[in-house]
């Protein structure tokens, strides 16, 4: 699964997601950052905002605050100070 990232979210109560998707998008402290598989290796610190982990037409959204991303070879790392999942809604 070459075309794949593997993606790890984490607290330190517990996993809240872990698979091999196509994209993830989470709010840096350098600003919002997209990661994609084969991405380059980098470790930053995030902000409060939003992780949203993209797999084909599959959405998940997760509020974070604060924590730190690492992304190497095997994927993406996130560890979050706190994270809860939550359903975006339509109006």
């Amino acid at each position: 699964m070459a075309d794949k990232l593997h993606v790890s979210l984490v607290t330190p109560e517990k996993e809240l997601f872990a698979g091999d998707v196509d994209q993830v998008i989470a709010p840096g402290s350098e600003g919002e950052l997209g990661v994609l598989a084969g991405h380059a290796p980098l470790m930053t610190t995030l902000t409060e905002g939003t992780v949203t982990i993209l797999n084909g037409d599959q959405k998940r959204m997760f509020q974070v605050i604060g924590g730190f991303a690492d992304v190497n070879a095997e994927g993406i790392t996130i560890l979050a100070e706190r994270a809860e999942e939550y359903i975006e809604t339509v109006h």
